[in-house]
């Protein structure tokens, strides 16, 4: 048998259990539901989760206006505060009144009645499959003064979840109060993003976010940390309060990464350090930062020439050449010497200065503490194995946190583990194996990764293409969602979001949803810190919700309850490096 949903027993916020707002008097299934207000227009406001009830279905939707109405002007015009107690009391209400829209998201079909002949054919197709009750996107209205009402918990627990499994307490209602949860088994299926414009605490829900990550075991996550925030214990700036980082939460199951031999993170130590080889520098990745390294347009044609020439060792070989050396031919006249830039570029019809030019440029990387010839060991390899079986990379950034040293890092790690989750996945299809483990890349400052110029020669404009093809999802976080390219955005499953004051920025987060018009005011209006919205694939609906707070409650809970793939015994650092290299 179906059942619906139980009604809670508690109270839904000042008006008390279930009790009615309103009734519904005109409308449309695209624009929004007019509903006339029979509660003081001060208890209810913008982003309400309610609910519209009629004898077969039940509706769900969002408060997206409210609009002070008269059936007279002149009364709307004066002051009733002149007038005597029981006449304003007679006004209000009935000459002066409210009304709200009520943007309808879901409906959820209740049955013929239950003594009707039609109700046992309908619960048998229910119990066949045959028929799905919901919820369900919405294709009709209810009828006119049919009542409306605020979400109860058990509302928001049908529509939501309930917390537990692979339902994370993201937030809560903004009127009730009452625990929204996101599906983040849903939520890693897709690329996803985190949204806000600068100082609305984008870092903060992430870290929640990963946390819950850590905690369901859902997936393994893999996260570029470019300011050093998520790994250590950091001090929150603006309320003084120290914030802790999800290795203190999560212990050993979450490994800290640094970039060079002998590198630290702040004051802490990593588990390990991270080298990149050499041959692991593609003419792709120089080109993700032309704009850095103030390339210009005959750099590509060089770097191509290198890679046709030398294939993979064209960036140790170009690096052994020496700029502007010269030798004296029998007669006196100097000439470039065998190992020069010039004579390379001379023999393969390259402008000699134009490459010059970019073996200068090229300088910085050639010197990089964390560039070597061979490293003592594969990182990737050792990183993506323990990925699979669970643990956290979290890759501190230390000292490197710019601009050149991001992008250039995050694009090769990511091209080789993303080709390491392919090897795997083909793998497992040819030998009837499990798939690997699902893999979360996380990445900030987005736009400077998945810009419409730059995401389809970087690995993450692949992955977010691919729609976890080969169990590799992105979340992205930044704050200007409107430099992202539009084909990356339209292809993220869930969107969180917070604040954002630019209407480019609200207009790429809300592309390609149903209902954005209704909700670009909402978004608009969250208020900084504190409210965030949730909408796509991880949620059934969208709903502005209180974000959970990131304190030591939420730090005990995430302690007292890790994810089942933890260690029966703790891991220490040294055992988990010998695991790592050997």
């Amino acid at each position: 048998m179906f059942d619906q949903p139980k009604k809670s027993e508690g109270s839904s916020g000042p008006l008390g259990p279930n009790a009615p707002l309103g009734y519904i008097v005109g409308g449309a299934l695209k624009s929004g539901l007019r509903v006339r207000l029979t509660v003081a227009a001060d208890t209810v406001q913008e982003g309400g989760f309610v609910v519209c009830e009629t004898p077969r279905y039940r509706y769900y939707g969002l408060i997206t206006d409210l609009q002070l109405g008269s059936t007279d002007p002149r009364f709307a015009d004066e002051k009733s505060d002149r007038l005597p107690a029981a006449i304003q009391g007679a006004l209000y209400g009935k000459t002066l009144y409210t009304t709200l829209e009520m943007y309808p998201t879901l409906l959820l079909d209740l049955g013929p009645e239950l003594t009707s002949p039609e109700r046992a054919e309908w619960q048998a197709r229910v119990d066949m499959g045959e028929e799905n009750p919901g919820p369900k996107p919405v294709k009709t209205v209810p009828a006119h003064h049919a009542p409306v009402r605020p979400a109860d918990a058990g509302d928001v627990a049908a529509i939501f979840g309930e917390e537990g499994g692979v339902n994370f307490v993201i937030g809560h209602t903004i009127e009730q109060g009452y625990p929204v949860c996101l599906d983040l088994e849903r939520f890693v299926k897709r690329s996803s993003g985190i949204f806000g414009a600068t100082g609305t605490g984008k870092s903060f829900l992430t870290r929640m976010v990963l946390a819950g990550l850590m905690k369901t075991d859902v997936a393994a996550a893999l996260v570029f940390d470019m300011h050093n925030e998520y790994g250590f214990d950091d001090r929150d700036s603006d309320r003084g309060e120290q914030v802790r980082g999800l290795k203190a939460m999560f212990g050993e199951k979450v490994q800290i990464a640094a970039l060079g031999k002998g590198t630290r993170v702040g004051d802490n130590s990593p588990d390990f350090t991270l080298e990149l080889a050499l041959g692991d520098f593609n003419a792709d990745d120089i080109l993700l930062i032309a704009e850095a390294l103030d390339l210009n347009d005959t750099a590509a044609v060089t770097l191509s020439a290198l890679e046709r020439v030398f294939e993979g060792r064209w960036f140790s070989e170009f690096m052994k050449m020496k700029p502007g050396a010269v030798i004296e031919d029998d007669n006196g006249k100097k000439i470039p010497a065998p190992d020069s830039v010039a004579h390379w570029a001379n023999g393969h019809n390259i402008h000699p200065t134009a490459a010059e030019s970019l073996h200068r440029k090229l300088e910085p990387i050639f010197h990089k503490p964390y560039v070597v010839n061979k490293p003592a060991v594969d990182a990737v390899k050792a990183i993506s194995d323990q990925l699979e079986h669970g643990r956290h990379i979290i890759l501190s950034f230390g000292v490197h946190d710019n601009e050149l040293d991001y992008i250039i890092v995050s694009n090769i790690l990511t091209r080789r583990i993303r080709k390491a989750w392919v090897d795997k996945t083909e793998h497992a299809k040819l030998s009837n194996v499990g798939a690997p483990r699902p893999l979360v890349i996380v990445v900030e400052e987005a736009h400077k990764l998945l810009s419409p110029g730059v995401s389809r020669q970087t690995a993450f404009g692949t992955i977010a293409r691919e729609l976890r093809k080969y169990n590799v999802t992105l979340l992205i976080v930044d704050q200007r969602p409107s430099g992202i390219d539009d084909e990356v955005m339209s292809q993220l499953g869930t969107r969180v979001t917070g604040w954002l004051g630019d209407e480019d920025d609200i207009r790429a987060v809300l592309s390609g949803l149903a209902g954005r018009d209704q909700l670009r005011g909402m978004l608009a209006r969250l208020q900084e810190k504190e409210e965030v919205l949730l909408l796509g694939w991880g949620v059934k609906m969208p709903i502005p919700v209180r974000s959970r707070r990131y304190d030591k409650r939420f730090y005990d809970e995430m302690r007292g309850r890790a994810g089942s793939s933890a260690p029966e015994r703790p891991y220490g650092r040294q055992e988990m490096n010998d695991e790592l290299f050997g």
